[in-house]
């Protein structure tokens, strides 16, 4: 293995750990605070119980995200020192924006965890909605940087005595590389503003309610088919199938705006997504599909006419640039790409389904808990969120390539030049599987164990988590 394919794939690793856990503490914390809402609204102890079993779990996960957002931070420095020798003063503000709302978010993590008897029940309330907050706005900052790395912008540079303003990646000369200009003014808000920043802000933040909603959901789903009187799995499976729900119904419409965007911006992301290698109006959209980059076609694909113009330009006679327009150089791994695109789209098109499903039957008087096919399918796809999270930045960071700073910076040109990355690799790939399985532990044991629910005829009488157990 070479050392650019190790610091590539122990990158590529550590970001596919890390982001299980920036997606939990983005979306874990509002499930939380809505179960305690309902709690200081009814009084109904099962409320309590299960935002007090949410909260021990969102802090078990935000450890273990404070330990690989470390790991990355350090191998952000380490792997890659040419790029953030020249780009580090660039997107400097996201990430330490980024490290504010980290620390905060940590800080109002520990007043909630501890505040349950000593702060006002409101109080305490608003610190679970700071946890929130701020765990969204972390996950969004870090959203700005890598958003940079797609479409730079927010800077000057010298070049030959001359300088050049870049105010958008169109004006970056053609050919010019970051290590051959001296960067002498940054721009950091329109740096961190730059187009890509609000369709990948938006995407994953959406991303992360819907798939943290249909995961709990399906966990819970799970414990229901074990024991469907439960009340603390009926009450937490609804709160996180309203949530993820909700969420999943909203996909649709910030991947349209995504398309849209990488069709103006990022035309080559958008054709190795699609697997399009010819340029040409009508533009059908591909279903499927086995690309052959050689050849520079797609086999055995389903193709909808014109389909792809629509959906990229709203326009059904739009022409879309092809792969074949671009130096193969300069081309990303076209297979990966596709395939991941397809993979995020099939599990977030299930995911869809099937809240509209449960809506349906619930509308009609059906609940989950007294269909177990419905609970079963919601506990088949407690996983898809989280598969479709990892394609869709299998779909961000290979559809890049081979740029790290697109059109300025090669990936091979900012690798560090240490040898035997291999031995890293190795370290942190048992770091990782260690790391995986006392999370799974901890959650198991700690989180989804049944309560004791007691209920009386008055309940804000007797709020005792574990009085009694009455299952109906």
């Amino acid at each position: 293995m070479s050392d650019l394919l190790a610091a590539r794939s122990m990158m590529a690793m550590s970001l596919a750990f890390h982001i299980l856990f920036a997606v939990v503490g983005m979306a874990m914390p509002l499930l939380m605070v809505i179960a305690e809402g309902l709690w200081l609204r009814t009084r109904d102890p099962v409320y309590e119980v299960l935002a007090r079993r949410w909260a021990k779990g969102t802090a078990i996960l935000f450890a273990v995200g404070a330990v690989s957002g470390t790991a990355l931070s350090f191998e952000l420095g380490l792997l890659w020192p040419t790029f953030m020798e020249h780009a580090g003063p660039i997107i400097g503000m996201p990430f330490s924006l980024e490290g504010f709302a980290f620390f905060l978010e940590a800080i109002f993590l520990g007043l909630y965890l501890y505040g349950w008897d000593r702060l006002a029940p409101k109080v305490h309330l608003l610190m679970g909605a700071l946890v929130a907050f701020f765990g969204t706005a972390s996950g969004v900052l870090v959203v700005a940087a890598n958003a940079w790395m797609n479409t730079p912008q927010g800077f000057d540079v010298l070049h030959e005595g001359r300088l050049l303003q870049i105010h958008s990646p169109s004006d970056w000369p053609a050919g010019l590389s970051l290590l051959d200009v001296e960067v002498v003014d940054v721009r950091p808000w329109e740096a961190m503003f730059n187009p890509a920043f609000p369709t990948q802000a938006l995407h994953m933040a959406l991303a992360a309610f819907a798939t943290v909603g249909i995961a709990v959901a399906g966990v819970h789903a799970a414990m229901l088919l074990k024991d469907r009187d439960n009340r603390f799995h009926r009450a937490a499976f609804t709160i996180a199938i309203v949530v993820g729900g909700l969420f999943s119904a909203l996909m649709p419409l910030s991947g349209d705006i995504a398309a849209k965007h990488l069709a103006h911006h990022q035309p080559v992301k958008l054709a190795a997504m699609e697997a399009h290698w010819h340029t040409e109006t009508c533009a059908p959209l591909i279903l499927g599909g086995i690309p052959d980059m050689e050849a520079e076609e797609t086999n055995f694909a389903l193709r909808i006419p014109c389909a792809l113009s629509f959906l990229a330009f709203a326009d059904f006679d739009a022409e879309v640039m092809g792969l074949v327009e671009v130096p193969e150089d300069e081309r990303p791994n076209v297979p990966i790409v596709h395939f991941a695109f397809q993979i995020m789209v099939a599990c977030g098109t299930a995911m869809v389904g099937l809240a509209a499903l449960i809506g349906f039957f619930w509308w009609r008087g059906t609940k989950p808990w007294d269909a177990p096919w419905l609970l079963r399918l919601s506990a088949l796809a407690a996983p898809l969120g989280f598969i479709a999270v990892e394609a869709g930045w299998f779909v961000t960071e290979v559809g890049r390539q081979p740029w790290i700073a697109r059109g300025m910076l090669r990936t091979s040109e900012a690798v560090t030049t240490m040898p035997h990355l291999t031995v890293p690799l190795t370290v942190f790939t048992i770091l990782y599987a260690v790391l995986g399985v006392v999370v799974v532990t901890l959650l198991r044991y700690i989180v989804f164990r049944s309560p004791s629910i007691p209920v009386t005829d008055d309940v804000a009488a007797d709020p005792t988590p574990e009085a009694h157990d009455v299952r109906h």
